[in-house]
């Protein structure tokens, strides 16, 4: 499994602050995309153990609720003995819905966080560093098509700005607190356990075909 203190390095914080100051309102659900060419580096784990795992950790803490059950599928595609794709669903505790989109056979590198909620969506992309704000529209429209919806509009489109460091600074920076023993920024051993459960039962669900209850 990653290092704790570089999943808490690459954890958008700003996106949690605004969660938890209510600006999205309720949260529906937590999607994430990570996807990229195959890290020659990785010979003992499939994509599951290195990659999906940085995004089960995100949206336990963003979302700030456990998984409670999740169904995935992987697929082995580059010859190798472990999975280098995956594709997972699950809910957490509080009834937000997730999805997580992971490989390492898309020939370009993506790193996106997309939380809908009842105010619109956010959408953090930890490659860049960027945060945007898609709010719900509120001008009401004469096409009878759109207006026939019973859904959200598109509104007003906020890109934040917000301060950008180097990940891996950060990541030494933190664990270096963790040995320490001050800040709370860093991934606890709680946290990393909740993850690799969660991580173990996406395997057995693509293996056995079927939806694993945590």
């Amino acid at each position: 499994m990653p290092s704790a203190t570089w999943s808490a390095a690459t954890r958008p914080c700003a996106l949690r602050e605004r969660l938890d100051a209510g600006e999205l309102g309720q949260v529906y659900q937590v999607l994430t995309r990570r996807q990229g060419p195959f890290p020659a580096r990785i010979s003992d784990v499939g994509v599951v153990k290195d990659l999906a795992t940085h995004d089960i950790d995100l949206t336990a803490w963003v979302a700030g609720s456990p998984y409670v059950s999740i169904s995935a599928q992987v697929a082995h595609r580059s010859g190798r003995e472990n999975e280098d794709m995956v594709v997972a669903s699950g809910v957490l505790a509080s009834g937000v819905i997730v999805s997580h989109v992971v490989n390492w056979l898309t020939p370009f590198k993506e790193r996106v966080t997309i939380v809908t909620g009842e105010k619109g969506a956010f959408v953090a992309d930890t490659l860049t560093g960027d945060l945007t704000f898609y709010a719900n529209g509120t001008v009401t429209s004469d096409w009878d098509q759109v207006a026939n919806f019973r859904g959200v509009t598109e509104g007003d489109v906020i890109r934040y700005a917000i301060p950008k460091r180097e990940p891996l600074a950060l990541e030494q920076e933190r664990f270096r607190d963790a040995v320490r023993g001050v800040g709370g920024e860093h991934v606890t051993m709680a946290e990393g356990v909740a993850t690799l459960r969660v991580v173990e039962a996406v395997l057995t669900s693509a293996a056995e075909g079927r939806t694993v209850q945590l």
